[in-house]
Order: structure tokens, then sequence, then C-alpha cells
């Protein structure tokens, strides 16, 4: 069930967001969106760590090479909080491959490739509430 309202989203600036000093441009482009950011930390993922927060992509041929690569160097975790945040964000990000993202998305001007894509978000509000309480108590997040 798909309801309007005040939500949260996890995003993630993955590893190659952090290398290109991309992070103030990806947390402008929420700010302007009128997206209020609840929560915000700088971490590393171990293998395991990501291999934990992917579990859901085990099965996949590209669970390996993901979760090597979100491994690779630092990430930028964050709770978006907002009108219809999830499908709000999801716009922001553009699709999965930068070269099928709409104009003026953050993959279409930031990311690489559909592996290094510069952002991650979370896609239904269960996912949300699970990615969340992955990396934030609820301590952490200022409503």
């Amino acid at each position: 069930m798909h309801r309007m309202g005040k939500q949260r989203t996890l995003s993630i600036v993955k590893p190659d967001g952090v290398r290109k000093g991309v992070v103030g441009d990806v947390v402008r482009r929420f700010e302007t969106a009128g997206i209020r950011i609840a929560a915000m930390r700088m971490l590393r993922l171990t293998r395991a760590e990501a291999e934990g927060f992917y579990a859901v992509h085990r099965e996949r041929p590209f669970f390996g090479s993901l979760t090597e690569f979100m491994s690779s160097g630092p990430i930028v975790v964050m709770v978006l909080e907002g009108e219809n945040v999830i499908a709000r964000n999801r716009e922001l990000m553009g699709a999965t491959d930068p070269k099928k993202a709409a104009k003026g998305t953050i993959r279409a001007e930031l990311a690489d490739n559909v592996e290094q894509n510069i952002v991650h978000g979370s896609d239904a509000p269960e996912t949300a509430a699970t990615e969340i309480s992955y990396f934030f108590s609820s301590l952490d997040i200022v409503s």
C-alpha cells in the first residue's frame, strides 16, 4: 500500500560519489527539492556488512561485484524525510543505468555506469524501514 504523506527513506552516497567529491551536490539536490535530512553519517562498510545490507540480492549475478564495490571506500548514509519522499528521491536519482536516466537527475549527471551509479535509495516503505534501521537507531534521527 503506497500511502502519501510524510515518509522516511534511506539514501546512500556510494563510494564512487564520495571519491568524486559530490556528496555536497547530492545533499544540495535533496534540500533544493524540499526534502529534509533527518540523519546523516559517513562510514565504511566491511564486505560482510555490505553483504548483509544487500542480502536481498544474494542470488543475483552482480552480488559479488556490488558488495565489493560498496565496501571499497567510505559512504554517506542519510535518512531523508518529507511528503512522498520515497518516490521523490527515486525521481531525483534517475534510472539505475545512467545512460537511461532522465536529464538533470543525479545519475544522469554524475554517474559512470549501472553499478557505480553514485546513489542508493529505498524502493518502498517496508524496505526504507529495514534499510534505515541497518544504519541508524531511533536516537540518531532528528524529527
